[in-house]
């Protein structure tokens, strides 16, 4: 089995590191990382901007864009054959709930898949890598889990894990469960720049809103690893009959 590996801490971070040691003897494993920390860059590819992809001493590849450039170029051509799984992070925080639509992590995976190819964004749920081998075995034990589906032909999955930091023997068993929601995100905060110029900085993520039980806010202060599938498509489809006869209604009026 062929794995290429990627995250958005950027290709020196002890995540990526340890991912890469958790797999490294149960498949052939590459790694494209960003050249540095890119988090919070969802899918966002560079189209404006030349890339180069340098080596690393430890064999590591990196490129100065984003996770999902670094996906990209790797499916395009820079590998030059097609893995049979793409796997992320570990990420150094968690992506939970709202998170996985600006966490690059996520957006790595979701390149991968879609190239058709199955693919798992990896994160711990609090930053500091504590226990990161811990999670490092976690993320090997799911992917042993799971070659023999990766193996068979069919349609890819998406699929986001969160694993606490926590021992092996203090981790709980995965856990199936639906994304949370979050409060709004914290209030910007402003400086003032040398030359007097007000300087904005993104505020923390906010508190966990929806974290009731089958969430993964709820799973994971219960100590589980948890697992979520994902999937792209945004269209709200309970609510196509809605628009459709009210726009029907506003263009007979209109006509």
């Amino acid at each position: 089995m062929k794995i290429l590996i990627s995250n958005d801490d950027g290709y020196q971070a002890t995540g990526i590191v340890a991912l890469y040691e958790a797999l490294k003897d149960i498949a052939d494993v590459e790694v494209v990382a960003p050249e540095q920390n890119n988090s919070a860059k969802s899918n966002a590819l560079t189209l404006h901007t030349p890339m180069y992809v340098q080596t690393a001493a430890n064999g590591f590849r990196y490129i100065n864009g984003t996770p999902a450039d670094c996906v990209h170029i790797a499916l395009t051509g820079l590998l030059g054959y097609r893995p049979d799984l793409v796997v992320s992070g570990i990420n150094n925080g968690a992506n939970m709930g709202d998170d996985t639509i600006y966490s690059g992590t996520v957006g790595a995976a979701m390149e991968g898949y879609l190239f058709g190819i199955p693919a798992i964004a990896f994160s711990q749920t609090e930053k500091g890598w504590a226990h990161i081998d811990a999670a490092g075995r976690r993320a090997r034990a799911l992917v042993q889990q799971l070659m023999p589906s990766i193996a068979k032909p069919g349609h890819p999955w998406l699929l986001n894990v969160n694993i606490p930091n926590l021992p092996d023997a203090e981790l709980k068993q995965t856990k199936v469960v639906r994304l949370g929601r979050r409060h709004a995100a914290e209030r910007v905060i402003t400086q003032t720049s040398p030359r007097g110029e007000t300087m904005y900085w993104i505020g923390s993520a906010g508190p966990a809103k929806d974290d009731s039980d089958g969430t993964d806010f709820h799973a994971a202060k219960q100590g589980h690893v948890c697992l979520t599938p994902l999937h792209v498509d945004l269209t709200e489809h309970a609510q196509l009959p809605h628009w459709a006869e009210r726009m029907a209604k506003l263009e007979s009026i209109g006509a």
